[in-house]
């Protein structure tokens, strides 16, 4: 049955007051606060500068749908049939500014009108922010993390791909990259990619539109960039050095058995404390043009006993190694400040 617009749409804005009684909540009434973080960062107004270019929707615009959408996820669901949980929950269609929610349908038809372009701004639209709260914290120096992250469907899905999959193998995927902000735990900016792809796909370009825009908007601040392993090249190396930026990029033992070689040969290691000794040397891979800092990192670790216990006896523990090598431009102690959250 179709539904006015007054029908639909509620013309309350003022946020609810508190008040600890002994009465029936909601599950959901902690969105009061969203409510208020949502008219602070004017969310509203930023996703109708997104959808302006496509035609008016009748009832449900493009702005509620993804509005709604994003209310979806900061309850915990992920399936659109989820929305039946909090249909009629008064507190979520306070928050939307609805009086009722629009079917599972309208949903789905609204995003399949969605274009490349509605998808850049968006994008736009969160570094915006992003660079609005990193400009209001005057930081000296902001670290950026890259990495990818499998996002599985369940179903044939536009733009995704049967790639690596370790905890669903064999299912559709996406393999978005992300630019995560360490400094804020928050995400920059986002590669939408297909599952079958590899981690370094498109990842050059990526992370030096990230950089680039930064520095527009935070002039004189410096920049740190965390890789793992699956992003170490002689490109992604040598353009990080290039363009000034401090780097840590994990190294892959698999692929250098020169590294091997090269540990086995040391015998000083510089102590850092009781867990953590290193040395560091200049080498390239044989294809490399230049030469650039190789970090050896020691950890020391309690061995597992596989044979079997006897309780009645002392049991020593046996320590042994675990190395890491990775490639950077920085000295070793702020090396252990970007490998200690991973």
């Amino acid at each position: 049955m179709k539904s006015s617009k007054t029908q639909i749409f509620s013309r309350v804005h003022s946020i609810p007051e508190l008040r600890f009684e002994d009465q029936r909540l909601t599950s959901f009434a902690g969105l009061v606060i969203i409510q208020a973080l949502f008219a602070k960062l004017q969310v509203k107004s930023r996703l109708r500068a997104c959808f302006d270019h496509l035609p008016v929707s009748p009832i449900f615009g493009h702005p509620t749908i993804v509005l709604m959408l994003i209310v979806h996820l900061m309850l915990g669901y992920r399936r659109l049939r989820d929305m039946d949980y909090y249909r009629d929950d008064l507190m979520v269609l306070r928050l939307l500014g609805l009086r009722k929610l629009p079917d599972v349908s309208t949903v789905s038809r609204a995003l399949a009108r969605v274009d490349a372009k509605s998808i850049i701004k968006i994008r736009q639209a969160c570094r915006e922010m992003m660079l609005t709260r990193l400009q209001a914290l005057r930081l000296v120096r902001v670290t950026l993390d890259f990495d990818g992250s499998v996002l599985t469907t369940g179903r044939l899905a536009e733009g995704t791909a049967v790639g690596f999959n370790k905890h669903k193998k064999g299912q559709r995927s996406y393999y978005p990259l992300f630019c995560t902000i360490a400094q804020t735990a928050q995400v920059f900016d986002v590669l939408p990619r297909a599952g079958n792809v590899h981690d370094s796909n498109g990842a050059l370009e990526f992370m030096r539109e990230c950089i680039g825009i930064i520095r527009a908007a935070c002039p004189g601040i410096i920049i740190e960039v965390r890789m793992d392993s699956a992003f170490f090249s002689d490109q992604t190396v040598t353009e990080l050095q290039d363009q000034g930026v401090e780097f840590t990029i994990s190294v892959p033992f698999e692929r250098f058995v020169e590294l091997k070689q090269i540990i086995q040969a040391r015998r000083r290691w510089r102590y850092f404390n009781g867990e953590l000794s290193y040395f560091d040397t200049q080498w390239k891979p044989k294809k490399w043009d230049s030469r650039f800092r190789f970090l050896f990192i020691r950890h020391k670790v309690k061995k597992q006993s596989k044979e079997p216990i006897q309780l009645d006896l002392f049991n020593p523990h046996e320590y042994g190694y675990e190395f890491k090598v990775i490639v950077t431009n920085l000295v070793f102690r702020d090396v252990i400040l970007h490998i200690r959250p991973h």
